[in-house]
């Protein structure tokens, strides 16, 4: 890989964390606990043009902003209950480069979000479910399937 790619694999994925870090999109721990079920496909709706970005106003902007400025690495996203980001990826994006982009956003997440559990989801152009990274807030960990 040459030193330009990498450069720019490299300031995109600081730049989603800083971002993540600084935007404070996460409001207080939710009141209830929801079985989380995790999709394998993103639906395609008849008139489908991109996902609804978030089911809070501040989900919507976190999801805004990290499809504007990641550089075309991902071509859309969304939040939802304020602990989970599900991003689509750009074509550009190598099989190798999912799981580093993936560790950005939760480690960009999780400073927005401390001592809660998190979960990104990766999906691949196709809309198809690729990665799912999941936090731990007790245990600090991050789990990938």
């Amino acid at each position: 890989m040459n030193l330009l790619q990498h450069s720019r694999k490299f300031f995109t994925a600081l730049a989603l964390v800083l971002v993540l870090t600084i935007t404070t999109a996460c409001g207080g721990p939710s009141s209830t606990t929801q079985a989380v079920n995790q999709p394998t496909q993103i639906e395609n709706r008849a008139g489908y043009s991109q996902l609804e970005r978030g089911n809070t106003a501040a989900g919507g902007n976190l999801a805004n902003w990290v499809v504007q400025t990641a550089h075309g690495l991902v071509q859309d996203a969304y939040v939802r209950d304020n602990n989970k980001l599900g991003v689509v990826i750009s074509k550009q994006v190598k099989p190798n480069e999912v799981r580093p982009l993936a560790k950005s956003l939760v480690q960009g997440f999780r400073q927005s979000a401390p001592n809660r559990d998190l979960t990104v989801l990766m999906y691949a152009p196709d809309k198809q479910l690729i990665l799912t990274a999941r936090y731990d807030a007790g245990s600090k960990q991050v789990e990938y399937q």
